[in-house]
């Protein structure tokens, strides 16, 4: 007996696969309707898929962001975004996305006024934020009174780990947008997969595209390269953190200095993130995109591929 795929929703080449076609689009609105209708007050009822980012052929795109764009039938523009590793930037980044997404609704020499409400969906695999709910939306209000500037800014986080961590409730008993965290966190049983299924049918269907995916040589091959790329980067980051950890250690203990600890942590996130942007520019990775991750200017970036004769992009 072959053994059973396990599939990850939360891998971003199969989540787009899944929510970024136009013939599955009604799964995609099932999903926004869940985590925007407390904030949008409306139903959704179509949406219009843009270009993004597409994932290249080639070793160079191993960590390319990949996310979903659409735009609503009320005029929305929401950016939906797997995250499963975290670059320490999360605010930021989603800050930098939303502003592009808003800047991009209005056409040259078009007056404010037709700037279009922009949202962010961030699905993370991690803890970021402080309150202890899975699902949280900020905006722009006022730290007085607590009014709204408007309803053009909308940053959504929905954390799977801190769901998995929140006492069990049954399929029957969770709401939408709680049924759709359950199929994200990917930890039910038979039973209730088939229970989930029978109550959601946009989750039905979305657990069928999962088995076209994975008949799918060249989209398994993709998958199974896009875990085994975040795999290694948190691997050799992780590691050679650890290790500049150590060697901080041991130098402040040689030196009998009380804040050798401190100080070798320090040195060893530096060593790790050094690392880390090392292997990427040996993948590939342009100088941009590993600048940005590491926090880096490019010049550095390019000052430290010439030192290793690790020709850039």
């Amino acid at each position: 007996m072959s053994e059973e795929i396990i599939f990850n929703p939360m891998n971003d080449v199969a989540f787009k696969f899944i929510f970024g076609k136009e013939e599955r689009k009604q799964i995609t609105i099932d999903f926004l309707n869940a985590v925007l209708h407390k904030s949008l007050a409306h139903t959704i009822k179509d949406i219009t898929f843009r270009q993004t980012e597409m994932l290249p052929d080639s070793d160079e795109g191993k960590l390319s962001r990949l996310d979903i764009v659409c735009a609503l039938d009320t005029g929305e523009l929401v950016d939906v975004e797997v995250q499963v590793i975290n670059y320490r930037n999360m605010q930021r980044r989603t800050l930098f996305y939303w502003a592009r997404l808003y800047l991009l609704s209005l056409m040259r020499g078009e007056g404010y006024n037709l700037l279009r409400p922009a949202i962010t969906i961030n699905l993370l695999a991690f803890e970021l934020l402080p309150q202890t709910e899975p699902v949280a939306m900020y905006s722009i209000y006022n730290i007085e009174t607590g009014d709204r500037l408007n309803n053009d800014m909308e940053l959504h986080f929905i954390e799977i780990p801190k769901y998995i961590k929140a006492p069990h409730k049954t399929i029957r008993e969770s709401s939408k947008m709680e049924r759709w965290l359950a199929y994200f966190a990917n930890r039910l049983s038979n039973e209730e997969k088939e229970e989930l299924a029978m109550r959601e049918p946009a989750i039905r269907d979305a657990m069928e595209a999962e088995k076209i995916f994975m008949s799918d040589p060249d989209a398994y091959l993709r998958y199974v390269n896009r875990q085994m790329a975040l795999m290694d980067y948190r691997s050799g980051l992780e590691g050679a953190t650890q290790e500049g950890i150590a060697q901080g250690i041991a130098q402040g203990r040689r030196e009998g200095r009380a804040e050798g600890r401190a100080e070798g942590r320090a040195e060893g996130r530096q060593l790790g993130i050094a690392h880390m942007a090392m292997n990427m520019l040996r993948a590939g990775t342009p100088v941009a995109t590993v600048a940005q991750m590491a926090e880096l200017p490019e010049a550095v970036i390019c000052r430290m591929a010439e030192a290793h004769g690790v020709e850039v992009s």
